[in-house]
């Protein structure tokens, strides 16, 4: 089977755990929370990509205050449904003491990418660090870390759309879905 057939085969046979809308309402719940917490603050977000991209976008134009928005960009995947060692691909440019920081990602699942990201932030002396996930795996293991903004919880099960993909496609999907049982 060709790499078309296959995405084509895994979106088919996807169960739709989220739609559209009720993913976009998620989104705007976590921007009025976000703002309630930061409007003041004049926070950096921090965007985690690929995943974080579209959740970052579709978060950016609720959020009417000051801010500055960068991103970072590390991988555990690489194309693959498993993660493996964490590579850093590009820190953030922008000044990070003495600032509060909100990192943005598409999904919390173990933790470690989000959990290191932190640790970078704090290294590079934060002043506050909070972070915002627009899904939330549930695991029977424990997390290296917790987000402060949580849009969606969904099951233990492979996800895409919403920026969350299957090997680098179906980030474009519009909804959350999860692979079905046999993939």
């Amino acid at each position: 089977m060709n790499m078309i057939d296959e995405i084509e085969s895994v979106q088919a046979a996807a169960d739709c755990l989220y739609n559209e809308q009720q993913v976009e309402e998620a989104i705007s719940r976590l921007a009025s929370e976000i703002t309630a917490q930061l409007k003041d603050r004049n926070p950096l977000l921090l965007c985690l990509m690929n995943g974080g991209v579209i959740f970052t976008g579709k978060l950016l134009t609720q959020l009417n205050f000051p801010l500055q928005v960068d991103y970072v960009h590390a991988s555990r995947y690489r194309g693959k449904t498993a993660g493996s060692t964490l590579e850093w691909v590009h820190r953030p440019e922008s000044v990070i003491e003495n600032r509060v920081i909100l990192i943005l990602d598409d999904i919390l699942d173990e933790g470690i990418t989000l959990n290191e990201t932190i640790k970078f932030c704090q290294e590079k002396g934060a002043e506050a660090i909070y972070s915002a996930v627009l899904v939330e795996k549930e695991l029977t293991i424990q997390k290296s870390c917790r987000a402060d903004f949580v849009g969606l919880v969904a099951p233990d099960r492979y996800l895409f759309g919403y920026g969350l993909d299957y090997k680098h496609y179906l980030r474009n999907a519009a909804g959350i879905y999860a692979c079905s049982n046999e993939e």
